[in-house]
């Protein structure tokens, strides 16, 4: 199965991204033909300056090494690399209703969070339809919010086919749904744009700070607490099998134990947790001519791909 995803350069990699795209990553590309990229095309919507969206770049690329992303078993470049991904979302944007475009939540979503409006924020879409449709991926991961970008994007392809012909493979999404939302510091979806994410690489000392600030409720020290909606518990049972959960949900309910204990644990399931990619971000970090071989290797892979799919595109539409 060929599967395809990416992530956006905007900024340090928190536990959402680790937990609802890069852990999955590393499962998948051990039984399945992976395609990573990072998507800086797509950065562009929150980009601030030249120099930090490269910065952005090449950190998200050693941090996805860092966790386990093999490029021995997965392709992996930087988007704005195949630059055939452009071409083919000018031409999608032929078979793409406005009203489709005016129907996407996440648009919505991220204008209300206070992201300027533009033609890239809207057509954000098109171009993930791009990204996806150009290598005949299958299946795409997503968390839930995402879910809607993949319909349109099977229906922006069926659209083409029915004028043009089968040339693209419709393609499924795939979300765990066990961490197809994670919570932040307030209860929200964490995100970078809400400013209540927990950051992969932070020292200890910060990290512990981050984890102070998850919102809980009032309950004080000596009464049960609820797991349940618990913003703190949600987390932590992230890293924990179902025997471990049922441990924490009695800590809870014992009444011995107060939030800020919760916090510290917290804390030390993310230090364990991402300790090797600690050690293998140090690595990528002080060898950073390496990151940029393996990167230019996978954009040589892809592009080998895109171009031959635009050659039939191009070739069907009239080009």
């Amino acid at each position: 199965m060929r599967v395809l995803t990416g992530i956006q350069a905007s900024g340090k990699l928190h536990l959402g991204n680790y937990f609802g795209a890069m852990k999955p990553m590393v499962e998948l590309q051990e039984n399945h033909e992976l395609f990573t990229f990072i998507a800086n095309y797509h950065s562009l919507t929150t980009s601030k300056d030249a120099d930090t969206l490269r910065q952005y770049t090449i950190d998200a690329a050693v941090d996805y090494l860092s966790v386990g992303i093999d490029p021995e078993k997965t392709t992996f470049w930087i988007q704005s690399h195949v630059p055939e991904v452009l071409e083919l979302y000018w031409i999608l944007s032929k078979f793409t209703p406005m009203g489709l475009l005016e129907r996407a939540h996440s648009y919505k979503d991220k204008v209300a969070k206070g992201i300027p409006a533009s033609h890239a924020l809207f057509s954000y879409p098109v171009l993930m339809a791009a990204d996806i449709l150009l290598l005949d991926t299958q299946q795409v991961p997503v968390g839930k919010d995402q879910i809607q970008h993949v319909e349109m994007t099977r229906d922006i392809a069926i659209k083409f086919n029915n004028e043009y012909g089968e040339l693209f493979t419709l393609p499924d999404h795939l979300v765990q749904e066990e961490v197809a939302t994670i919570p932040g510091i307030d209860g929200q979806k964490m995100s970078k744009s809400y400013n209540n994410a927990i950051d992969l690489f932070m020292d200890e000392k910060s990290l512990q700070k981050r984890c102070n600030k998850i919102v809980s409720s009032s309950t004080p020290l000596g009464e049960p607490l609820e797991y349940e909606g618990d913003n703190i518990y949600a987390l932590a049972s992230l890293f924990l099998n179902n025997e471990e959960k049922l441990e924490l949900q009695t800590r809870y309910t014992s009444g011995k134990e107060g939030y800020g204990h919760f916090k510290k644990y917290l804390k030390e399931l993310i230090w364990e947790e991402l300790g090797e990619a600690r050690e293998k971000r140090e690595y990528y970090l002080s060898h950073i001519d390496e990151v940029h071989d393996i990167l230019a290797q996978g954009a040589k892979k892809a592009s080998a791909i895109a171009s031959a799919k635009m050659e039939k595109v191009k070739a069907a539409i009239g080009l």
